[in-house]
Parts: C-alpha cells; structure tokens; sequence
C-alpha cells in the first residue's frame, strides 16, 4: 500500500533526523531536482550473462546487479557510477550505484539535484532519515510501495551552500572514524561466517573430533562400523515399515561430494536413514493465537529455528496430529530465492505443539541417524554445492523437491562418532553466536551515533529517534 499520511504531518511529527535548524528554509526536493522512474523493460530479455546490466530494487546499494537486458534501450535509462537511487517498494532504500553503467528498471527511480542549489552529498545524509520516516508511515498487508510523487513532495531542509558544505565536511570527517569501525565489526561477522562454514566443512570430513576408527584403533577395541550402522538402520526400516505397507527398497546412496570418507564411515541417501519424509500443510493460516503455531521458511535462520512471527492453524484442524512436529524433526526449506532455498534446521520440543507449512519438507530420521548431523551435511559447503546442482527455478523461486531430498547421498559416521561431532559442533555455534551478538550490539550502537551526529547536524541536540 501507499501512504496515506501527508509529508508535513510526519515532519512535524517529533523525527530528530527530519529537523531544520529556525534560519534554514524548506523545500520540495521535486524543486531542487529531478525524479526519473526506472522502465518497465521486457523480462524474456533478462540474461544472466549478456547485454547491459539492469539495476532492479535488490540492487540497490549492491555494488553490480546479476541481472542483464539484451534488448534496445533508451539512453535516458542508463545509470552511471555515483547516480543515487531509490528502491520504490519493501524497504525504501537509497544509495548511489557504485557498479558500471546500467540500466534503470522500474520500480526504482534516479535521483538528480540541481547544484546550485542543493549538495549531493548533503542530500545522502538527509534523504534517507525521511524515506525511513516515510516507510514507518506507510501502512501495508504486503509489500510497501513509494510513489516518485511522494518523493518529489519530500520537504527537505534547505541551509546555505556554504552551511552545506560545513556541515558535509564535519560529518564526513566524523563518520570517517564511525565507518571505519563499522567496517571493522563487518569484518568480524565476515570471519564468523568464514568460520562457522569451516566448522561444518570439517564435522561431516571427519576432521572436527577424532574418529571412532582412531578411537577403536588407539583402545585396541571393536566398534560398530558406518556400514554396520547403516544396516541396522535398515532393518529398523523395514520393520518400521512392515507394520504399515508393503515394503518398498530405498535408493542406494551414490557417491557423496566429499573426496574420501574417514575410515568406519558409511554413504547413505536421506532416503535410506529416514522413516518419514513429508512436506507441510498448504491451508491458510491466521494471527489467532489460540491455535497451533505453524513453522514457514522464515523461522529457519542461520541453521536454527526461530519462534518469532508466528501464524496459526486451529487446533482441531483435519491435518492435527498427522502434520504436528515431532522432537528431532528436520525441516527442510523447499522454496525459496536461490541463496536461500535448501537452509535446515532440527525441531526439538517445545511445551506446546507445532506444524510446518507446505514450503517445508520434514524429514524424521531412524535410530542411529542423528539429525543434526545430517542438518550440519546439508548446511556445508557440501550441502550448499548439491542445493545448486539440483535446484530448479521459475519466476525468482528456486525449488528443490522431496524426491531430491530423499536422493541425496550423505556420509554416515559410526553412531558415537556423530554424537562427538554434533556436541563440538554445538560448541563452536555457541561461541559463534555470542560473539556475533556482541557484534550486533555494537553495531546497533554504531547506528545509533551516526543518528545523534545526524540530528545534531540538522539543529537537534541530544536527541535521538
């Protein structure tokens, strides 16, 4: 939806970073520049590899864009490095293009100010406060969506040039410090996940613990195999499934992507170590909380479930209790953008009942399958690299459906050994993620600096949104 508040209403609003010092005049920034809406241009044109780049809301504040055009073109479209741009829906961004010279496709618009009157630089430090403001305001049941009327009725505070240019100097040369600190925690959360990747490489290589071949060895003991294991997990299969229907043999694995599986270690398909691969529920859901919680794509981050952002199934609804989550259930996330698709995470009991919905496959694993193990597999570089191999994609929506899942290969530890991979594992996650909330908390105070320099600079002392 579009805003339905006026532009002078929100800037009188009490926003600190929306202020004017009482000298300063107002103006509309459609006074002081021009606002050219991105075209509309053919999407059987899109490439991956041909034509000329083509700048489209995701993009914005990316330093190159994925996407290419190959047809003919307008010159008035072309977007050169330092051209500021807005992204018209979802959050309202703005920054200026820093890639080669593209195109400009709809919904994001160009921002060009005379001046001689307003400082471009001067306009990146106050225009992205109001489109925030802006976006606050706008009420939405979907995607938010900005108007180039809107932004042309923006009223911009308008100094001096020379106070312009003070104020440009002194900001510049105080986020100049702030910038580099922010970057500096950037590259601590770059290292985190440089790390995180290299523990889940090394789990499912057989390079985190030692192994139960090692062990066996060093003890001068005997121990259940990968193999062995593997066949006790199919004969619990079959029992399992002898109680239900005719037994139907699972597909062998094919060779995983790892080069050469420890001593002791098996390859299995999901399939085989698996009792139960379904996908969720499609029904619609709602925000009544007396109902059952409903688990979708978005509660799977980084690996881990969150419970935030719930929607809800009534609790007599026809597919309970078939469809409720049970401990140790791993979903799957089926749909989603390419470099999301794939992510999984590992179920464990909470005091109330959960589903899943349709754009989740659950996966219940037999005795001597750790599910974590087999979530730490497809979160790897392994996972990752199978997930492109198998991945389908139509209208920006990648899948990857349960028949896949249930063929992929993955190596199978002796059951000890994957109960010591999962533990270090935990243990390395957890380090992680206290340090990344520290990060986090820091950056977040970074943010809200550069806000009270902001406000100060534009005649607010001590104030902060």
């Amino acid at each position: 939806m579009a805003l339905t508040v006026s532009l002078d209403d929100i800037v009188a609003g009490g926003n600190s970073l929306l202020a004017a010092k009482p000298h300063w005049e107002r103006v509309r920034l459609g006074d002081v520049g021009q606002v050219l809406n991105g075209y509309a241009f053919k999407a059987e044109l899109f490439t991956r590899d041909g034509g000329m780049p083509l700048i489209r809301i995701r993009d914005v504040g990316s330093p190159a864009s994925e996407t290419f055009y190959s047809g003919d073109f307008d010159e008035r479209y072309v977007v050169s490095a330092g051209d500021l741009l807005v992204g018209m829906d979802g959050d309202f961004n703005c920054a200026r293009w820093r890639g080669p010279l593209s195109l400009l496709n709809q919904r994001v618009c160009k921002i060009t100010v005379d001046e001689a009157l307003y400082l471009p630089r001067f306009l990146d430090y106050v225009l992205p406060g109001y489109l925030k403001a802006i976006n606050d305001a706008t009420s939405s049941i979907t995607v938010k969506h900005l108007s180039s009327r809107t932004i042309q009725d923006i009223p911009l505070p308008l100094p001096p040039l020379d106070e312009q240019r003070e104020i440009v100097a002194e900001l510049e040369k105080q986020f100049s410090r702030l910038d580099e600190a922010v970057a500096n925690l950037q590259r601590v959360k770059a290292n985190l996940k440089r790390y995180k990747a290299s523990v889940l490489k090394a789990a499912v290589e057989g390079r985190l613990v030692e192994t139960e071949a090692s062990l066996a060895h060093r003890e001068d003991r005997t121990y259940e195999t990968g193999e062995q294991l593997l066949q006790r997990i199919l004969e619990e299969r079959r029992t399992k499934w002898a109680l239900k229907k005719k037994y139907v043999e699972p597909a062998t694995a094919e060779r995983s992507l790892i080069e050469s599986v420890p001593e002791g270690w098996a390859e299995a398909s999901v399939e085989q170590i698996s009792q139960l691969v379904e996908y969720g529920s499609s029904s619609k859901t709602s925000d009544d909380l007396t109902g059952i919680p409903v688990l979708r794509m978005g509660n799977i981050f980084e690996g881990e479930l969150r419970f935030d952002e719930l929607k809800y199934l009534p609790s007599d609804h026809e597919e309970f209790p078939k469809l409720l989550l049970k401990d140790g259930d791993l979903l799957f996330n089926r749909t989603n953008s390419p470099e999301l698709v794939g992510k999984v995470a590992v179920f464990r009991s909470k005091p109330t009942n959960y589903s899943f919905a349709s754009y989740l496959i659950r996966v219940r694993t037999l005795a001597g399958a750790l599910p974590e193990f087999l979530a730490a597999y497809i979160n790897s570089s392994f996972g990752r690299q199978w997930v492109k191999s198998v991945v389908t994609q139509q209208v920006g929506q990648a899948n990857v459906n349960g028949t896949k899942l249930q063929a992929l290969s993955v190596p199978l530890p002796p059951f000890p050994e994957q109960t010591r991979i999962v533990a270090e594992v935990d243990r390395h996650l957890s380090i992680i993620r206290e340090v990344e909330a520290e990060v986090d908390t820091n950056l977040k105070r970074a943010q809200a600096l550069r806000q009270s320099t902001l406000a100060k600079a534009f005649g607010v002392e001590g104030r902060q949104i």
